[in-house]
């Protein structure tokens, strides 16, 4: 038990459009503020020893045995738990298409599960008796469903894994009665009880990943084409293995294609050489990593979990080299920036439509697909970018890279602004460019596009600015952004975006050739985890002179 004083704020939204919004999921979860510890903390109470949960015990002691990334990784297997991974290393992993190795799901429960099933059916198998008299299967479903549960609540029971759980039970289930469970409805039903008791979780990128990669390969699976490749047959073990790895790249294709578009509307980024990087980094996983992590936690029980140990380090350094490898390809990844709601509908509705249905009428589910694929492809970066805070300006340069006003933003900040708008580079200093002009307080820039020039002035810091100066300088310019309210007598030609409109509209994205103003915060929008829109302030007119006008607002 510790004592301190804490700095409290409301759950951030999105800072752009497009951008991750904390204040939703913060909402359903239960979240009302978030903040950090000051200075200095009490303990009042210490923790009495072997207090600490067996899942913060198991991640120390994967800990102490496998040092470094490898180590993190370990422990992401184990428990899930992935903060000790370094960020390098989870950036490679999610670049090159791995980063579901990293999120407890049906690849890991269906590995425990089979491997409890495999070794309850060879132990019961040295029992004569058992094997003739007992229902070895079914005793071995069972403690395989035991297996499922228990890593799933040690894991921590995110979505992806109530869902995978959910699946493998059904499965089981499937099996002990001579049914055939890898069917669609195994997956509605695994859906509806996620649904049930985390009803947000279907705007969340985990659960539309994880039900849409099941969906892709449950209907892949059923494909009279895919039965006959992956039909058994008398053949050698070299066609066996082709086929094998055929089948493999196939799934990795269809689970690539279908998570594209999600993982663009979500992350502005999608993998591409995913397919690749899954027919080593699957099998290793499933049969070196795993397997021998399990038997190096039992060996540690007498002391001799060592040599296993060894095994499991030197394949996730393996894993990472492949990560790091293909993440460095320039065709690891294509970015796109943020798009609507329904272009993304259209897609989706598009390839469920193409996944759910029979026959020749599935391929009209190609129109909405092609059509949201060719919008996304042809819609523009946006050309300035503002936080829902006004701090942080970005704006593209004519070489097609991205100026901060901010040089020391941090790279929460950066990431956020880069990713929004497709961009994979280094962001500039705004004041370094040789199309802006700066001082301590202001920043002027232009910005040419096509054969209009747009002037762009940003304030930059804290100190008082004369209004008569700032009056003057907003009547030049097109555009002016600052993070305080600005008097009226600052009347840009186009658009003064500050304080008192960003209260209204969030974080804003401005394409200058098309006109398009994008907001956080459409209008009308009153969710209960958006903050309250102040009321505008009444005009004050002047003794003895007419009433000022506001300046054109979105």
């Amino acid at each position: 038990m510790i004592r301190f004083r804490i700095r409290l704020m409301p759950p951030a939204p999105a800072a752009v459009p497009g951008g991750y919004d904390f204040a939703r999921r913060a909402y359903f979860q239960g979240i009302g503020a978030t903040g950090r510890a000051l200075r200095p903390i009490e303990v009042v109470k210490a923790a009495p020893e072997g207090s600490a949960s067996l899942r913060a015990r198991l991640s120390t002691h994967i800990h102490g045995q496998v040092a470094g990334g490898a180590g993190g990784i370990a422990m992401a297997l184990a428990t899930g738990d992935q903060g000790a991974i370094p960020e390098a290393d989870a950036q490679a992993m999610r670049r090159s298409g791995l980063a579901h190795l990293l999120s407890i799901s049906g690849l890991h429960v269906t590995a425990l599960i089979g491997a409890v099933m495999l070794m309850t059916l060879r132990l019961a198998a040295l029992s004569r008796w058992a094997a003739l008299h007992l229902p070895l299967m079914l005793i071995a479903a069972g403690c395989g469903a035991l297996g499922g549960l228990g890593y799933t609540l040690l894991t921590g029971a995110e979505v992806p894994t109530i869902r995978s759980c959910v699946a493998a039970l059904l499965v089981l289930g499937g099996m002990a009665m001579g049914r055939d469970a890898i069917t669609l409805r195994l997956v509605a039903a695994g859906a509806l009880v996620v649904l049930v008791f985390w009803p947000d979780s279907l705007i969340g990128p985990s659960f539309q990943m994880s039900f849409a990669a099941v969906v892709a390969l449950v209907a892949l699976s059923s494909s009279r084409r895919y039965r006959a490749l992956t039909a058994a047959r008398d053949e050698g073990w070299v066609a066996k293995g082709l086929r094998g790895i055929a089948a493999l790249l196939l799934t990795g294709f269809a689970v690539e294609i279908v998570l594209a578009p999600i993982a663009l509307y979500h992350f502005h980024q999608a993998g591409m050489l995913g397919a690749f990087a899954n027919l080593i980094a699957i099998p290793l996983t499933t049969f070196i990593v795993m397997p021998f992590e399990a038997l190096a936690l039992a060996l540690d029980v007498i002391g001799l979990g060592a040599p296993a140990w060894w095994v499991v380090t030197h394949s996730l350094d393996l894993l990472l080299a492949l990560a790091h490898r293909v993440a460095a390809s320039p065709m690891a990844v294509v970015l796109a920036p943020a798009f609507s709601h329904l272009v993304f509908a259209a897609i989706v509705g598009g390839g469920l439509w193409c996944l759910l249905w029979r026959g020749s009428v599935r391929w009209l589910g190609l129109a909405p697909v092609l059509i949201g694929t060719a919008i996304i492809v042809l819609t523009p970066s946006p050309d300035l970018l503002v936080t829902s805070d006004g701090r942080h300006v970005a704006l593209r340069l004519p070489d097609g890279g991205m100026a901060l006003l901010r040089a020391r933003a941090g790279d929460y900040v950066r990431d956020a602004l880069a990713e929004s708008v497709g961009y994979d580079g280094t962001l500039s200093a705004l004041a370094d460019m040789p199309q802006a002009r700066c001082n301590p307080d202001l920043c002027a820039a232009t910005m040419r596009r096509g054969e209009r020039r747009w002037q762009l002035l940003v304030t930059r810091s804290k100190a008082m600015i004369d209004p008569r100066i700032l009056a003057k300088d907003c009547a030049i310019v097109d555009i002016v952004v600052s993070d305080r309210w600005l008097p009226r007598s600052c009347r840009s030609r186009w658009l003064k975006i500050d304080r008192r409109m960003l209260a209204r509209t969030g974080g804003i994205a401005i394409s200058l050739k098309t006109g398009r103003v994008d907001r956080v915060r459409p209008e009308g929008d009153t969710h209960p985890w958006l903050p309250p829109i102040p009321p505008p302030r009444p005009l004050r007119r002047p003794i003895g002179g007419p009433s000022l006008q506001a300046s054109p607002q979105l």
